[in-house]
C-alpha cells in the first residue's frame, strides 16, 4: 500500500490572493482533488515537501489546514487514489508531439530541430516529475525520445562522436602545454567550450585546429570530439565534461554548473536556465565569424564571462 499525504485547507473568498496562490502551489506539486479542500499526494513524491509547505502557509494566513499521512483502506480505494494520478493521456500526447517532430526533421534547419528537441527534453523532465506511478507508458515515452535524439544526431550531426564506455583517466596540465588540440570543423558548444576550458585550465599555449575529416588527425595533435578521439564522450559524459574532469577541474562549483549547461545544449537532459540565451549568442557569433579561428576568438571572452557570473552566483 502507498503512503499518502492528505491536505485538508478551508480557504476564505476574499481576499482572492491567497485563494490564486494555493492553487498555483497545488498544481506546481501535482496534487490530485479529491473534492475542493482536501488534496492527495503520494508521500514518494519529489513534491512532497512542497505540500507540508503550503499547510504551514495556509496556516499562517488564519485559514485552517491540517496535513495527514495515510493509506488506502482497501485495494479498491487504492486504486481510485492512484486513479488521480493517471497520466496516460499526457504520455500519449508526449508521444505524438515526438512523432511530429521527428516528420518535422525533413525540412528543419540544425537549430530548429535543436530547439525542438530541448523543448521537447523540457516536456518530458515535467511529465516524469508529475508522472508518481510510472509504467509501460513511461517507457515507451522514455523510448520515443531517446528515438528522435538517435535522428537528431543521424540527420544533423552525422560525424557527432558515439560515447564509449571506459574509465576517465587523471591527467595533469604540466603534461599538455604548447600542443595542437584538432576537433571537427565549425564547432558548436561542446568544441567551443572545451577549446575554451584547454585555453584557461589545461594548456596556456595551445594550437587549434579544424578538421574538415576526422579521420585525417595528425597523428602529432591531441583530437577530441571524434570518434577515436584522445578526449571525446565517455558513458553519459559530452567532451566537456570528460576533459573537465579528467583534469580534476570539477571541483569549481561555476565549472560543474557550466558543465551542466554544455551537456544540455550538446546531447539533451535536464534544462539549464542559462541555455537559451548561450545559445543564441554562439549561434549568431557563428553567423559573423566563417573562420573557426576566429569564431573561436570571439567566444573566449563570452565564456568567461559566463564563467564569472556562475562564480558570482555562486558566491551570493
Amino acid at each position: 500500500m502507498t503512503d499518502w499525504l492528505l491536505l485538508t485547507a478551508t480557504l476564505p473568498t476574499a481576499p482572492s490572493g491567497l485563494r490564486v496562490r494555493v492553487w498555483r502551489a497545488l498544481k506546481a506539486t501535482g496534487a490530485g482533488s479529491l473534492r475542493e479542500g482536501v488534496y492527495l499526494l503520494p508521500a514518494h513524491a519529489a513534491t512532497a515537501q512542497a505540500l507540508h509547505e503550503l499547510g504551514h502557509t495556509i496556516a499562517d494566513a488564519g485559514a485552517p489546514a491540517h496535513l495527514l499521512t495515510l493509506q488506502a483502506r482497501d485495494a479498491a480505494q487504492e486504486e481510485s487514489f492512484r486513479s488521480l494520478f493517471d497520466r496516460t493521456a499526457a504520455h500519449a500526447e508526449f508521444v505524438q508531439a515526438v512523432k511530429a517532430a521527428r516528420t518535422a526533421l525533413r525540412t528543419a534547419s540544425e537549430a530548429e530541430a535543436r530547439r525542438q528537441q530541448r523543448a521537447l527534453d523540457q516536456r518530458w523532465q515535467a511529465l516524469q516529475a508529475s508522472d508518481f506511478f510510472p509504467d509501460t507508458r513511461s517507457r515507451k515515452s522514455a523510448d520515443a525520445l531517446a528515438a528522435l535524439r538517435h535522428e537528431v544526431e543521424r540527420r544533423l550531426a552525422a560525424d557527432e562522436p558515439s560515447a564509449t564506455a571506459a574509465a576517465i583517466a587523471l591527467r595533469s596540465p604540466a603534461d599538455f602545454q604548447s600542443r595542437t588540440w584538432a576537433t571537427r570543423k565549425r564547432p558548436w558548444i561542446d568544441r567551443l567550450a572545451t577549446a575554451w576550458l584547454i585555453q584557461r585550465f589545461v594548456d596556456r599555449r595551445p594550437r587549434f585546429l579544424w578538421l574538415s575529416d576526422p579521420k585525417r588527425c595528425p597523428r602529432s595533435a591531441l583530437g577530441y570530439d571524434f570518434d577515436g578521439a584522445t578526449f571525446t564522450h565517455v558513458d553519459d559524459k559530452v567532451t566537456f565534461e570528460v576533459i573537465a574532469q579528467s583534469f580534476s577541474l570539477l571541483g569549481d562549483p561555476a565549472l560543474r554548473r557550466l558543465a551542466d549547461l554544455v551537456h544540455y545544449l550538446d546531447v539533451g537532459g535536464i534544462p539549464v536556465d542559462e541555455a537559451a540565451g548561450l545559445e543564441a549568442i554562439v549561434r549568431g557569433l557563428q553567423s559573423r565569424h566563417t573562420r573557426d579561428d576566429e569564431l573561436l576568438a570571439a567566444a573566449l571572452p563570452v565564456f568567461d564571462a559566463l564563467h564569472a557570473a556562475l562564480q558570482a552566483s555562486d558566491a551570493s
